[in-house]
């Protein structure tokens, strides 16, 4: 089977695809991945052809845009018109080319949804978030104001809409792009008991589990409790940092702090404390008792996976969303103060209350159930 998969620029959506990119090439199957630079290495070592999607005035990858998409619809509509616009030419010499028997496409890639619909080809989902329809949507439910401010922009994002059918991608509106139904073939990298209201989407959704990599430097435990506190690759508030170094100065816990960025300004660390640039996030949880997470749907499934209970402190709507899933199943405690008597009060309240640690093992139960890459793969193999 031939493949064409297309992804953002993005760790946190790139990476969960790896493990079934290779899960396909190693049963045989050629995976043509559409992707950028900083991931090429990584892809290419799953086993599949790396084809670069840089240099086509791709603007999702200016950081002021990507924090302005989640929050101005227009805005963001344009951009992926433009982005798809852009890649147009390009992806249709490669598909002629290649000449795929099905593409695989991100959630929020929308331009590999709209590349299957122009050359009439199945189409698979891969979404690294939650699955989302009208009943899990409230996760992420919007108030009057946004709504307000979608109206007002429905000029605009018809515009845009009329841009894509200039250029022969059969769209109706913006929902034929951003919205799957209960008819999308689509991999979902959770459990069924960690998806809100799994229970209303169809079985053409396969919940498969987190995507998992195996340690690959061990880190060693040298206390009782080890606390793990990481914001992602994205957030770099450097204050809160130090306000966790704050909180947890005089305490006996071992604590890891993964910065993601340059670890060398933070001195004056008593032993029990040590910041990293970046660490094995798999070696650190696997030691881990509680992490203080962002909330990534990647960082909150794989400390999960480890049975390690969270605190939640959400930077964004898609993070408030797990972060909401987490605390509703009850293994995670939301950071309500930020403050360094906050962020203790916190961390010692997961650690002394059992049930946090009880939930965390529930959910990584359910994640162990998932049929992982086997199932997704048998999935795909299906269509064809």
């Amino acid at each position: 089977m031939k493949i064409a998969w297309f992804c953002i620029p993005a760790h946190g959506h790139t990476n969960p695809t790896l493990g079934l990119v290779k899960e396909l090439t190693q049963a045989g199957h050629e995976i043509w991945y559409f992707s950028f630079e900083q991931f090429r290495e990584k892809i290419e070592a799953a086993g599949a052809h790396f084809i670069p999607c840089d240099g086509y005035d791709f603007e999702m990858e200016d950081k002021e845009n990507g924090a302005r998409v989640g929050k101005d619809k227009a805005f963001a509509t344009e951009l992926l018109v433009s982005a798809t616009l852009a890649l147009d030419e390009m992806a249709a010499e490669h598909i002629a080319c290649i000449q795929p028997d099905l593409i695989v496409s991100d959630s929020v890639a929308f331009w590999g949804k709209l590349t299957a619909m122009k050359y009439g080809l199945p189409y698979v989902c891969s979404t690294t978030t939650f699955a989302f329809n009208r009943y899990s949507a409230a996760y992420m439910k919007e108030g009057p104001f946004d709504i307000a401010k979608m109206l007002l922009s429905m000029p605009k994002i018809n515009k845009q809409i009329k841009r894509l059918r200039e250029k022969g991608y059969p769209v109706k509106g913006l929902l034929d792009i951003v919205q799957n139904d209960n008819d999308t073939n689509t991999i979902v990298y959770t459990s069924k008991e960690f998806q809100p209201r799994s229970e209303t989407f169809s079985d053409r959704y396969h919940f498969i589990g987190p995507s998992i990599r195996p340690v690959q430097t061990p880190v060693e435990k040298t206390a009782e409790k080890t606390v793990y506190i990481s914001m992602g690759t994205v957030d770099k508030d450097e204050a809160f940092y130090h306000r966790c170094i704050e909180a947890l100065r005089d305490t006996d816990y071992q604590v890891i702090l993964s910065m993601g960025m340059n670890a060398e300004q933070f001195t004056d660390l008593p032993d029990h404390i040590k910041a990293y640039p970046s660490v094995d996030q798999m070696a650190v949880l696997s030691i881990t008792d509680c992490f203080v997470t962002h909330c990534g749907m990647n960082s909150a499934s794989e400390g999960l996976y480890f049975e390690v209970p969270l605190v939640l402190f959400p930077q964004t709507p898609e993070q408030d969303a797990v972060a909401k899933r987490a605390e509703e199943l009850g293994a995670g405690l939301r950071l309500a103060d930020t403050s360094a008597a906050g962020i203790r009060k916190a961390v010692e309240t997961v650690l002394r209350e059992p049930s946090y640690k009880k939930a965390a093992m529930d959910i990584s139960a359910g994640f162990k159930k998932c049929g992982g890459y086997k199932e997704a793969r048998e999935f795909i193999e299906s269509l064809i």
